[in-house]
């Protein structure tokens, strides 16, 4: 048998230990070019124009067959023709001048199709980021300014993470904009570490449950109770409920019966690049 002497051995377990290293950071690396690459992808769609919303739609749970609004989904194109996917951009863009650019595309193609379709009523996502940002207020005070009814049409998504970290921005913002007829949801709550003091003083109108405690509930007791829960909060501030992810008649009848107001998901329809208003046999409230 050979015998390693320890100075050897150390030796061996450093050199492994920088091949580690060495690895690591190459993969890194190609982590990184690749989420750079495709921010500037995103970045030269913006200028280029090359973004639309794809709608989907939000039903009432008392009458699935009837649409309460749709949700105005963000999709950016690349030079192919293809669609980017949000996980691949979104969370690095969220916190920059970026993530406000992508704010601004989808406010002025939101107020766009309020414009086209009189009967459409959509909801646009925002991060509390972009309240102050030039460009995006400029851009909504201009849409609504052109037609006051839109206003009353127009519901603005907000994070439950952005707007828990600067509520002294979205308070005033969100009663502002109440006045005039805006609604406003609380997006993926249940996801973030809500403020229930901020949540009491922030009077959204309505909260959109996030997914995670939505999918498979009929079948998770687990989901059943937290949903329970967040249902009641919101209730007791008289805000409605929507539940997302919503992909199965188990779950959709499940939801029905425990009193949640609108569903959204996979099951109710797809996100579609077809505004509501080329689609003539769509049913809404």
């Amino acid at each position: 048998m050979v015998m390693m002497h320890e100075d050897s051995k150390d030796s061996v377990m450093m050199d492994a230990g920088q091949e580690n290293d060495v690895a690591g950071s190459a993969l890194e690396y190609v982590i990184d070019y690749k989420t750079r690459l495709t921010l500037d992808t995103v970045q030269n769609a913006l200028a280029r124009g090359d973004a639309v919303l794809a709608y989907q739609p939000i039903v009432q749970a008392d009458r699935p067959a009837l649409i309460a609004f749709h949700e105005g989904l963000i999709r950016i194109i690349d030079d192919s023709g293809r669609f980017v996917p949000l996980r691949d951009f979104m969370p690095g863009a969220e916190a920059t001048d970026l993530g406000r650019r992508i704010d601004c595309a989808s406010i002025a193609l939101g107020l766009h199709g309020l414009h086209q379709d009189p009967t459409l009523r959509l909801s646009v996502n925002m991060s509390a980021r972009s309240i102050g940002h030039p460009v995006w207020m400029e851009t909504l005070r201009r849409g609504l300014a052109e037609d006051e009814r839109i206003a009353e049409r127009l519901i603005l998504e907000v994070t439950e993470s952005s707007a828990m970290d600067m509520p002294q921005l979205v308070i005033p913002f969100m009663r502002d904009l109440q006045g005039r007829g805006v609604s406003f949801a609380l997006d993926d709550f249940g996801a973030g570490h809500t403020s229930f003091r901020y949540l009491r003083e922030f009077n959204f109108d309505m909260i959109k449950i996030d997914g995670q405690f939505i999918r498979n509930i009929a079948d998770k007791p687990d989901n059943q109770i937290l949903t329970a829960a967040l249902q009641a909060i919101a209730h007791h501030f008289d805000m409605f409920t929507v539940a997302e992810s919503v992909e199965t008649a188990d779950d959709a009848a499940y939801l029905i019966g425990m009193g949640i107001d609108c569903l959204q998901g996979y099951y109710f329809g797809a996100p579609t690049i077809t505004p509501p208003w080329k689609t003539p046999n769509a049913v809404r409230r």
